[in-house]
Order: C-alpha cells, then sequence, then structure tokens
C-alpha cells in the first residue's frame, strides 16, 4: 500500500491571517508561506508525528467549539517556554513527565490551543 510521507500543511481560519502567521513566525519560528516558488517554506525537523482524532465531546484542546489543536515538537521545552514567557505568553507547563516526553500548553492571540513535546528521546542530552 503507498502511504503519505507527513503532514504538508495545516489550514485553519483566522481573523487575521496575516497577524497570526507573524505571530507564528516570530514566537515559535514557523516561516510565513512564501509568497513567490523562489522563496522556501517552513521545513520541519523530520521526527515523530502523531496523527490522531479525538472524540467529538473531548475537553482536551480547551474550549468546546474548537476543532483541531497542534501538536509541536520542540528542542528543549524549558528554553522555549522561557522564550515565549519572556515575550509576555502565557504557557502552562505540565509537570508530570511521561514515558514519551514532556508538555507544555499556550493558546495563539486567536485563541487556538497549541501544545508543545519535547519527546523524551531530547531529554537524555540534558
Amino acid at each position: 500500500m503507498e502511504k503519505v510521507l507527513g503532514i504538508g500543511g495545516m489550514f485553519f481560519r483566522a481573523e487575521n491571517p496575516k497577524a497570526l502567521a507573524r505571530w507564528y513566525a516570530e514566537h515559535l519560528g514557523v516561516r510565513e508561506v512564501p509568497q513567490s516558488y523562489d522563496e522556501e517554506c517552513w521545513h520541519q525537523a523530520a521526527g515523530f508525528t502523531v496523527f490522531a482524532p479525538f472524540e467529538k465531546n473531548t475537553d482536551y484542546f480547551g474550549q468546546a467549539d474548537q476543532q483541531w489543536m497542534i501538536n509541536f515538537r520542540v528542542r528543549n521545552l524549558d528554553a522555549m517556554v522561557e522564550q515565549l514567557r519572556s515575550a509576555g505568553i502565557e504557557v502552562e507547563v505540565n509537570a508530570e513527565t511521561y514515558p514519551n516526553g514532556r508538555f507544555a500548553r499556550l493558546h495563539d492571540p486567536e485563541g487556538n490551543p497549541i501544545e508543545l513535546w519535547e519527546p523524551a528521546e531530547n531529554q537524555a542530552g540534558k
């Protein structure tokens, strides 16, 4: 069976798409969509990706009207959290360390939930 290779894009509605794209670029390093084919788009590092539909009534994403949540892998959760908090962004770090790593939560300026994940394999080198 032929299989997909990975996530090729994440598309969602926004009140102010340009401002939100700038926020993701400034605070999380996700490059904005190129304006021409001569520019490069954001390249993600190879690694695990979880693709998991949830029950319709889950509260895992926060608000009941949220249809999606993105999870970004990070190299160093503590450094990323410090960077975000220094920019005035509220971040909640999960106190528990799981077998697959550590997690934190934040929301973008439009209230969309974001989960940050430092895989367990990254913690070995700390």
